[in-house]
């Protein structure tokens, strides 16, 4: 997970919000993706959606199977739908996104019983450190809002 919260951080320089993943096969990282959204201008950018195509690269194919997903916040419907895709084993997740997330707490996208695949899921790994930094972000981000607003007044 230290490797996904550098990913994250990465991504807060850059302005995005700060999420990180990585993927291991075989204790490496194969795999490494931060948040790109808004400096790519594309909807798929995620960080788990980066993660998993470098991964796929490096396989020489899109199946990871026995490969772990660590990823700093709960994916969304779209990633857990790749991670389904790409045949993800197991995924590690920071913290949980009340708001959007697909790994048990909007939806289940990743167990749901009528998919041909089901991702393990393991949550709260270093909770701590990954809620912080997006919580930092968005607080940074609600004060230059205001900070704008205050100088259209």
């Amino acid at each position: 997970m230290e490797y996904a919260l550098e990913e994250a951080e990465i991504s807060e320089k850059l302005g995005e919000v700060p999420i990180g993943a990585v993927i291991v096969k075989d204790g490496e990282i194969i795999g490494r993706g931060h948040n790109l959204t808004e400096t790519s201008k594309d909807p798929t950018a995620h960080a788990e959606m980066m993660a998993i195509r470098q991964a796929a690269k490096a396989l020489g194919g899109w199946r990871l199977t026995g490969c772990e997903m660590y990823v700093t916040c709960e994916p969304c419907s779209m990633c857990a739908g790749a991670m389904i895709w790409s045949r993800i084993k197991k995924v590690h997740i920071g913290t949980m996104d009340p708001k959007a997330g697909a790994a048990g707490s909007v939806l289940n996208v990743l167990q749901e019983p009528k998919l041909n695949h089901h991702v393990e899921i393991e949550t709260d790994i270093m909770q701590g450190e990954c809620s912080a930094i997006l919580k930092r972000f968005f607080k940074t981000l609600r004060e230059k809002n205001r900070l704008s607003e205050d100088e259209t007044k």
